[in-house]
């Protein structure tokens, strides 16, 4: 019996999309190589912040099922391949589980079928490397099978934009194949935006996100000398916000993390370094602050107990909100880590407190704490990583020895943003 759409990948990008092709009533298989993830979805268990397990409970009940027997793949008339793409630690985008997904796809591609990719990467991706090795199975993009890419959009936490009311862009190998993309998304998704070609679409993504990233790189290196001008930036910038036009607010931190604007600018900066010979200075550079930022805020943190006559070799020092992004428990590329490991090298003795983080290990000895009043109140320097809901940073503030805010959230002349 033939399937709507296998989606290959079912993480963060992937299990949200096949709810919302469930929901719409398509039929719709998950395929992950990760077996122990799909008897879990299986029983009816979730392991991403969007979907509770009532969430995946209903799939099921709608025909969702996820399976790690590639072999259920050649029942789809589409395939979505939704899997990672880190960097190597030279800076290069590691392709492996495309190609693995795309292998798995090329053995069981019939003829007439769909395959997108959606998985973030360079431009190029989907012609240089995917299609290759679909066309190996001896069939034909855009004569035997149809072949696009669509960058995935997915916000983990957003509750206003979702897959359905986000935008799908979409681009093929041939305007065949756009249109045959276009009509897969149309079931589901409000609007889908075409682009002339794979390319275009890889690039849009990777604009999106380059766009935030050097935007964010600008705040944060106006953060550090507006500090030592004695300018405060947060109302530096609520007073730009109020410019009808020209001006979007961007805000520093302590770090930029996620899948997305630490590591996507990246995939286009290597493609040009290589294909072109030459760096793209503006990615290289927001690069080059962003990643300093946890390092900064170290230093802040160490003169904010100097000037309390403390020193920050055994100093305690506690974290509040380890993860990326604000009430959600994902902590992929959180500056969190690299800011606990550079004040344990400077001798200071960390705690943490997350609601969203059991455990937490940043590969320096952290301890975590359940009581976060008290926990707040006999730290020698309490700073604010993430600003999670059930944080009320200004009754904090008050309670702590010294309060340091790197969201900018607090209204309080008990903390120090900053």
């Amino acid at each position: 019996m033939a399937v709507d759409v296998v989606i290959l990948g079912l993480g963060y990008v992937g299990l949200p999309l096949a709810r919302e092709a469930t929901l719409a009533g398509m039929s719709v298989i998950g395929f992950d190589v990760n077996k122990e993830l799909v008897a879990a979805l299986n029983a009816g268990r979730s392991h991403v912040d969007d979907l509770s397990d009532g969430d995946i409970v209903q799939m099921m009940e709608s025909g969702f099922r996820a399976t790690s027997d590639e072999s259920e793949i050649a029942a789809a008339k589409a395939a979505v391949i939704c899997v990672p793409t880190p960097l190597f630690e030279e800076g290069g985008p590691d392709l492996g589980a495309v190609q693995s997904a795309t292998e798995a796809v090329a053995r069981n591609l019939q003829p007439g079928m769909l395959v997108v990719l959606e998985s973030t990467t360079y431009p190029g991706t989907t012609d240089e490397l995917v299609r290759p090795i679909l066309e190996a199975s001896g069939l034909i993009a855009g004569k035997d099978f149809h072949l696009a890419f669509s960058p995935e959009r997915i916000d983990p936490g957003n509750k206003e934009f979702g897959p359905r009311n986000t935008p799908k862009v979409v681009g093929g190998h041939t305007p065949a194949c756009t249109e045959a993309a276009a009509a897969l998304y149309g079931r589901f998704v409000d609007t889908v935006v075409r682009t002339k070609g794979t390319r275009e679409a890889e690039t849009a993504k990777l604009l999106e996100n380059t766009y935030r990233h050097v935007n964010i790189a600008l705040v944060n290196e106006m953060a550090k000398f507006c500090h030592r001008l004695g300018i405060d930036l947060w109302d530096v910038i609520r007073a730009a916000s109020s410019k009808p036009f020209g001006f979007q607010a961007f805000y520093p931190g302590p770090g930029v993390g996620g899948h997305c604007i630490p590591i996507d600018p990246n995939y286009l900066s290597h493609n040009v370094r290589v294909r072109l010979g030459y760096p793209f200075r503006f990615v290289e550079l927001a690069q080059e602050i962003n990643a300093t930022m946890p390092a900064y805020v170290a230093r802040r943190a160490q003169n904010i107990l100097n000037e309390a006559g403390l020193a920050t070799t055994g100093a305690n020092i506690l974290l509040l909100g380890v993860t990326y992004k604000a009430n959600i428990a994902d902590e992929r590329e959180s500056p969190a880590v690299p800011l606990a490991r550079d004040l344990s090298g400077l001798g200071a003795k960390i705690s943490y407190h997350d609601p969203f983080v059991e455990e937490w290990r940043p590969g320096v000895g952290v301890m975590r704490v359940d009581d976060l009043e008290a926990s707040v109140a006999s730290a020698d320097l309490v700073i604010l990583v993430q600003h999670h809901r059930g944080y009320d940073a200004d009754q904090l503030a008050a309670k702590a020895k010294r309060f340091f805010d790197t969201r900018g959230v607090t209204r309080t002349d008990d903390a120090i943003r900053l």
